[in-house]
This record gives structure tokens, C-alpha cells and sequence, in this order.
């Protein structure tokens, strides 16, 4: 051999023997116990024949209201490199007798052959947020070698769907859980397996299921049952179902790290300081170090979330500081705070404020007190209905006008039909800052509601916070005034 000996000695590593491609056609075979047409490579996976890219695997699964084997040619069309179907195809295949369980089994192999650390992350409210930003900051220390669930995909076909795309080299795997019904945590966890579980924070989310906040507190805690040998449990010390979640957590083994303001939490906030930006530097005590840094992302709830995702980073085994980084640079999500500046007549200026994929009470509160915050010549604030709340639907709304009123808010667009509670209650005309009553339109839809804006108008200076269930579809009236419509 005419190789230079400095090569042939060149360090051996784990990772040299894990393959480069996501799954190979005998590896899928193995997995889901078909049968393989022929030897392929697949770099994703997909459900949605729309968002198949070139060398994706499609997963051909059934509904209750569609078959993916119908999309199959719209799949290969995509650049589908192989689908897994429960019936014979001519083109590249995994032959199966039930799609749907063979993704779950791609999933499991994924989590059997992952050396990764898993963090898993619930609550009723950030989620999603708190999942992206524990994925930056260990994305960051580990230079590209992080996986996470995209969008939100934390159910039964999202989380097996998430697993199934972990390369085997990945370094850390950060995935949602989400729920409607007790029992259904329990099931994810299981599969994800996580070495630390995080929950964000409970609120009366899915109250209309369960009944109470206590047990969405007992739903939330399922995910320590799935939580790995030695693991940890990072839960909100400021919550009043603490105790029941430590509890949950001891009783699975787990090693309990709380955050929030209390003085016994484990991550605990000392100060935060709101900045010019809209963000915080927030200084905190992790026990044996304290730490100080940036949070881009607006909102007193985005200081306790930074502080869930500091203990997550450190249970993982990443990097505090390049979680600071990362926390720095992250601004608001499509959907979920992101700030879109829209350009107005002779250079005048408003901003708006996108909160539109979800709302419940705890969360308007907490995007209401931040637009209070928001530096402004005016106010306006356009709520969607708050979905799944049962008998507490008509409270819940009408409970709104109390922080709507200390927000400072001038004017008020109400949207669907669950907010005729709250259209009530402002219609008493004794809310509002300095007894000044808040002016509002009730709306019946968002159609209603961006013709409703339009003829209102907006002026230079002007803050609009657009916040509701994502059901209502208050992404359109983003959409239509940022100027951002597809």
C-alpha cells in the first residue's frame, strides 16, 4: 500500500462504522419485518407526498379519510427515492402489512441504534419554543450534530415520524410530546425514551378533555415514565402542581431539576433586565456557577423558558455557553412571537406581533403583559377564540378583559364566535386604563377581522399583537398585513 503511514495510523472512531445515509433498503427491511424490492439509499423520510424531497422514503399511511397510496405518484414525482406500502408497487418498495406500525417500528430502530442523548419536552404552554431552543444551543456545541422534531410534530404519527428521521450519527435528539386525552404522553415517551424530560409550565390547555389543571399536571408527568435509567426531570418551580410533578418524577427514579424564580429552585432567576430590543439579560444561579446572558425573544415567559432550557442543556451534557449564544440569537417563531415590521405609508412604521398558531388563558396573559411592554403610539390587539376549554370556555374568555385593560390596549379585535364572553364584558365599558373604555369590534372570522383592521387603519408607532387558537386562522390576517402572503 503507497499510503502514508501518518494515514494508516490515523485514530479509528465509533462513528466511522455508522452509515452516512439515513436508512438503506435491507436496514428498513430489518426494522419494519417487509420485504425490500431492491437495494436503495434514503436520506428523509416523509408522510406528506407534498413535502417529499429528493431521496426521501414515503411512508404510504392510512386515515380515517385518505390513503397515501393514492399520492404515491405524486410522492416519486417529488423525487421519492422508495415508499413503504402495504400492497405490490412497480417502483422502488417496502412491502408491509400495516404502514402505520411499520413507522413506528422505523422509530424504534432509530432509538435502538442512537448513542444520542434524547431530551424530551411537554407542557401546556412553549413547547415548542423551549424544543428549538434547546436544539440551537446543542446544534451549536456539537457543530451540526443535533436532530429535534420539526414544526410541531408531537403526536402519534409526528413523534415516530421525528425518531424515524435521526441519523445514526446524531449527538443529541431533542423531541415535543404533546396531547389531548390522558395516556397519550405515556405512549410517546416510550418511544423517545428520553435521558431528560422537560416540562415547561401547566396551564388549563385541554382542560375541556381533562377536567381540571391537576390533571393535566398528571398527563404532562407521563413523560417521566418513559425517561431512561439515571435521568432527569426538569420541571417548574414556580408552578402550584410542583410538588405533584416532583412527586411523579421521584416515583419514576429520576433526578428532579427545578427552575423559576423560587428560592428552592434548582436554576434559579436572581434579575432580569428588560433590553432596549424587546429581549432580557437574565443573570441566574445554577448552584455551583452563575450565569449571565441575552434572551432575544420578548416576554417575561421567555426569561422563565430560558432558564428550563439552561438546566435541559446542562442535564444533556452540552454547552451553557453556547446555550447563551444561541438564546441570543433566537428570535420569535412563525406563529409564536416573531416580529414583522410593516412598512406604511411616507416611511411611517408599525410593528406586528405574530402569536397566531395557539392561545390559552395562561399564554394570552403572558403575550398581553408583553405587548404592555412593547414600546408604542398605539395598541391593538387581535384575539382569536382559545379552543378546548369545555364549560370554561365563557369564564376564560371574559377573564381576558382584566389583562387586555393593563396591557393598555386601545383597540381590540375579537375573533369567533367564543368571544362573545369578552365582546360582553368590554361592552360594560368600565375597562381600560384610566377608566377610559377599550373600543372593539367583534368578529366572526378572519375574513371579518382583516377588513375590520383595514377600516380601522394603522398609523405609525403602532404595536398589533394577532394571538389565537390556530384553528381560527389569525395566520392569514399576519399574512395579509406583514405582506407575506404565499
Amino acid at each position: 500500500m503507497n499510503a502514508h503511514p501518518a494515514m494508516l495510523a490515523w485514530p479509528e472512531l465509533d462513528e466511522d462504522i455508522l452509515p452516512l445515509a439515513l436508512w438503506d433498503s435491507a436496514a428498513i427491511a430489518e426494522a419494519t419485518g417487509g420485504t425490500a424490492s431492491g437495494d436503495f439509499l434514503c436520506s428523509g423520510v416523509e408522510i406528506d407526498s407534498r413535502d417529499v424531497r429528493e431521496g426521501d422514503l414515503f411512508f404510504a399511511l392510512k386515515g380515517e379519510t385518505t390513503d397515501g397510496h393514492r399520492y404515491l405518484d405524486a410522492a416519486f414525482a417529488n423525487g421519492a427515492m422508495a415508499a413503504v406500502v402495504d400492497r405490490p408497487i412497480d417502483r422502488p418498495h417496502v412491502l408491509v402489512e400495516d404502514t402505520t406500525r411499520a413507522l413506528e417500528a422505523l422509530a424504534r430502530a432509530a432509538r435502538e441504534r442512537a448513542g444520542a442523548k434524547i431530551v424530551g419536552v411537554t407542557g401546556s404552554v412553549g413547547k415548542t419554543g423551549v424544543k428549538e431552543a434547546i436544539f440551537a444551543a446543542l446544534d451549536r456545541s456539537s457543530r451540526g450534530a443535533a436532530h429535534r422534531s420539526v414544526k410541531s410534530y408531537n403526536n402519534h404519527v409526528g413523534v415516530p415520524l421525528s425518531l424515524s428521521r435521526m441519523p445514526a450519527r446524531a449527538q443529541f435528539g431533542i423531541f415535543e410530546m404533546g396531547m389531548n386525552h390522558a395516556g397519550e404522553i405515556s405512549g410517546l415517551t416510550r418511544q423517545v425514551r428520553p435521558h431528560v424530560a422537560v416540562i415547561t409550565t401547566i396551564a388549563p390547555a385541554h382542560i375541556e378533555m381533562l377536567g381540571s389543571e391537576e390533571a393535566i399536571a398528571d398527563a404532562k408527568a407521563e413523560i417521566f415514565e418513559g425517561l431512561e435509567r439515571g435521568g432527569t426531570a426538569v420541571i417548574p418551580a414556580d408552578s402550584p402542581h410542583f410538588e405533584r410533578l416532583r412527586d411523579a418524577a421521584l416515583a419514576a427514579g429520576a433526578r428532579v431539576v427545578s427552575f423559576g424564580k423560587a428560592a428552592y429552585a434548582d436554576v434559579r432567576l436572581l434579575d432580569s433586565v428588560t433590553a432596549s430590543s424587546g429581549g432580557s439579560l437574565v443573570t441566574a444561579d445554577m448552584g455551583d456557577v452563575r450565569i449571565c446572558y441575552t434572551v432575544a425573544a420578548a416576554g417575561e415567559h421567555w426569561i422563565a423558558n430560558s432558564l428550563a432550557v439552561m438546566a435541559a442543556v446542562r442535564a444533556a451534557g452540552g454547552d451553557l455557553g453556547a446555550a447563551g449564544l444561541s438564546l441570543a440569537e433566537m428570535a420569535g417563531l412563525a406563529g409564536r412571537g416573531a416580529r414583522h415590521e410593516i412598512l406604511l405609508s411616507y416611511g411611517r412604521k408599525a410593528l406586528l406581533i405574530d402569536e397566531s398558531y395557539n392561545a390559552n388563558p395562561a399564554s394570552m396573559r403572558a403575550t398581553l403583559a408583553q405587548l404592555g411592554q412593547t414600546p408604542a403610539r398605539r395598541r391593538i390587539a387581535v384575539l382569536g377564540a382559545m379552543k378546548e376549554l369545555g364549560d370554561f370556555t365563557a369564564g376564560f374568555h371574559a377573564a381576558l378583559a382584566e389583562p387586555l385593560a393593563a396591557s393598555g390596549v386601545e383597540y381590540a379585535l375579537l375573533v369567533g364566535p367564543e368571544m362573545e364572553a369578552l365582546a360582553r364584558e368590554l361592552g360594560k365599558g368600565t375597562n381600560g386604563k384610566l377608566g377610559k373604555a377599550i373600543a372593539f369590534a367583534h368578529c366572526a372570522d378572519t375574513d371579518e377581522a382583516i377588513a375590520a383592521l383595514s377600516a380601522y387603519g394603522l398609523d405609525d408607532g403602532d404595536a398589533i399583537l394577532v394571538k389565537g387558537s390556530n384553528s381560527v386562522g389569525l395566520a392569514r390576517l399576519v399574512a395579509h398585513f406583514s405582506g407575506k402572503e404565499g
